[in-house]
C-alpha cells in the first residue's frame, strides 16, 4: 500500500500540480490559493522539459495511490501488450485495480481510503474477500461489500459527499452490488492529463 497522505500533504501536493487529483480526496487547494506553493508561487517560472513530463506522470501516482515502482512495473507490462498503444494499455489496468474501482463507484471517498477498506478485508469480488488493492478486476466480476464495509464511516462518507459525480458506464449498481459488464476505457481518467508527455518520460523503460 502507498504511503499515507495527509490533508497538508495534499493541498501542497495539487498546488503543486496545478489541479485538482480526485484520489487525494476533496483538498480544496485549488480553491484556496490558484498558484504554485512557497511565497514566489504566484511569480513565472522557467521549468525543464523533464519537470513538466515528471509532473504529468505524478498526476498517475498520486491520483491511484501507487509508488514509483509500481508503476514503473504497470509500465514494463503495458509496453508487452501490441494490441493497443502502451499508454491507453497502462491507463486501462489502473484503472482496473481493485481499490480504484471501489473509489469510482463512490464507496470510498479517496484512493487512501479504498486502500483501507480492501487491506481490511471489507471488499468481496465473486463472494470471495480480496485484501489486495491491486488486484486486477475482470470483464463479468461482481464486487460488493462486507456488512462492516457498507457500515463504515469511509463508506458513508462516499455516499453522503461523493467525490466524483458519476460511475464509469463499464461498471453497473444494483442495489448493493455493483457488475464490471464491461473495460474502462482511457478516457474514464477522472482528470486532465498529457498522455504523451508520459510516454516521453518513460520512453527508456524497456517491457
Amino acid at each position: 500500500m502507498a504511503r499515507s497522505t495527509t490533508g497538508r500533504s495534499r493541498f501542497k501536493i495539487q498546488r503543486s500540480l496545478g489541479i485538482e487529483i480526485p484520489g487525494l480526496g476533496k483538498a480544496g487547494a485549488l480553491e484556496r490559493r490558484p498558484y504554485g506553493p512557497g511565497q514566489h508561487g504566484n511569480k513565472r517560472k522557467k521549468i525543464s522539459d523533464f519537470a513538466v513530463r515528471q509532473k504529468e506522470k505524478q498526476k498517475l501516482r498520486y491520483h491511484y495511490g501507487i509508488r514509483e515502482g509500481q508503476l514503473v512495473n504497470y509500465v514494463k507490462k503495458a509496453k508487452k501488450d501490441k494490441s493497443q498503444a502502451w499508454m491507453d494499455s497502462l491507463l486501462i489496468t489502473l484503472e482496473r485495480r481493485l481499490a480504484n474501482v471501489i473509489f469510482r463507484l463512490n464507496w470510498a471517498p479517496s484512493m487512501l481510503a479504498a486502500n483501507q477498506m480492501v487491506s481490511h478485508q471489507h471488499v468481496l469480488v465473486n463472494g470471495k474477500k480480496i485484501s489486495v488493492a491491486g488486484y486486477t478486476i475482470q470483464k463479468g466480476d461482481v464486487i460488493t461489500l462486507t456488512e462492516r464495509g457498507f457500515a463504515s464511516l469511509n463508506y458513508q462518507q462516499a455516499q453522503a459527499t461523493p467525490r466524483l459525480p458519476s460511475v464509469p458506464a463499464c461498471y453497473t449498481i444494483n442495489g448493493k452490488i455493483a457488475t464490471a459488464v464491461d473495460l474502462p476505457l482511457p478516457s474514464d481518467i477522472p482528470f486532465e492529463y498529457a498522455g504523451q508527455l508520459v510516454t516521453e518520460f518513460y520512453w527508456k523503460v524497456k517491457p
